[in-house]
């Protein structure tokens, strides 16, 4: 055991952690977003129907109730990865029709139009990512966790088989457990398995995966630091704008929160352009400080303000991080390689 990267009480309570776990999670709550979004544009466009007569109101926070249990089965009933990005979806149309009807839930009158509503379910995300981010990307994976991933596709093909890209998946996670206990018996088990490629249908990480590229593509070094400012002051704007154009619509803390944090934003683009000559992965980290602050507090105070233009302004944002993203891992693979 490397005394580098020892065992963390976690994996000695036999709770490693899968390496796609940020991704599932980031699904989950991109589909929250995206429900609650087309929830609210449709009720909008329809009139706000009551579904159930005049006796009767089923409203959708019993229908998300119903499909994070369907999410809860899914998870209980099968082993191996499949079907991690099918419960990421289902739970995440399940959380975004629970959620939507937050306002109804804190109002003595049942107000499902309270004000503060939007923000609440905002808040509740960033919540949810802060607690991801402090349980996934602050300690690095331990050997095994990746072996114990590689085992996870290895049951999934003990019953089915292993398609080519499943099998090179699973290789991949073994080589980044090079040393880790029980490696040896996995990549056994795997070289067993026979081919097929017959497995369930995966849209959602096929969607990931098209993601990825398409920032890959942006992130390129010649590109990547002006296309990510460029969205930066964009989201700024775009912000700065609606803030402008209802001010007073909203409490005053929430005027002063999205001002304050714009000028933040601004001021880390800045910082990242004085200091690319000299360290491109410094630029980079300031520009993702920036993009962080737009969506971890700008976003809350805007949300409380003007929701639809906040909703706007986010996509652009997680437009803009994942171009960050891609560039800071190109940064770093290139780095890593060998000279």
């Amino acid at each position: 055991m490397s005394a580098r990267n020892p065992r963390h009480r976690l994996l000695r309570w036999g709770l490693p952690r899968t390496p796609r776990a940020t991704e599932n999670i980031l699904t989950f709550v991109v589909v929250t977003v995206l429900t609650v979004a087309v929830t609210r544009a449709l009720l909008a466009a329809t009139g706000f129907p009551q579904v159930g007569g005049d006796s009767l109101h089923v409203a959708h926070v019993l229908w998300g109730g119903l499909l994070m249990a369907v999410a809860v089965v899914l998870a209980l009933s099968f082993a191996g990865p499949l079907v991690r990005p099918w419960v990421a979806f289902v739970g995440g149309v399940g959380f975004g029709l629970f959620i939507d009807e937050v306002g109804k839930f804190l109002t003595s009158d049942n107000d499902y139009f309270f004000a503060p509503a939007p923000m609440i379910m905002y808040a509740t995300v960033v919540v949810l990512m802060v607690a991801v981010d402090a349980l996934h990307g602050r300690r690095p994976h331990h050997g095994t966790e990746y072996v114990a991933a590689a085992a996870d596709h290895a049951v999934a093909g003990v019953a089915g088989g292993l398609s080519a890209q499943r099998r090179a998946t699973a290789e991949d996670l073994l080589a980044r457990g090079a040393h880790a206990r029980g490696r040896a018996e996995v990549e056994a088990l795997l070289a067993a398995i026979p081919p097929d490629e017959d497995e369930v249908p995966d849209p959602v990480t096929a969607a990931v995966y098209r993601l990825r590229h398409l920032f890959q593509a942006v992130a390129t070094e010649r590109r990547a630091t002006v296309v990510t400012s460029v969205l930066l002051v964009l989201v700024a704007a775009g912000t700065a704008t609606t803030a402008a154009a209802t001010f007073g619509a909203g409490p005053v803390w929430a005027e002063i929160v999205v001002a304050a944090s714009v000028v933040l934003s601004l001021a880390a683009c800045v910082r990242a352009w004085t200091i690319l000559r000299s360290d491109r992965y410094a630029a980079v980290q300031w520009l993702r400080r920036g993009v962080l602050v737009n969506l971890l507090i700008t976003q809350v105070g805007l949300f409380r303000i003007a929701p639809w233009p906040a909703t706007a302004c986010l996509l652009l944002a997680l437009a803009t991080l994942g171009v960050v993203a891609a560039e800071k891992h190109r940064l770093e693979r290139d780095h890593a390689a060998p000279a």
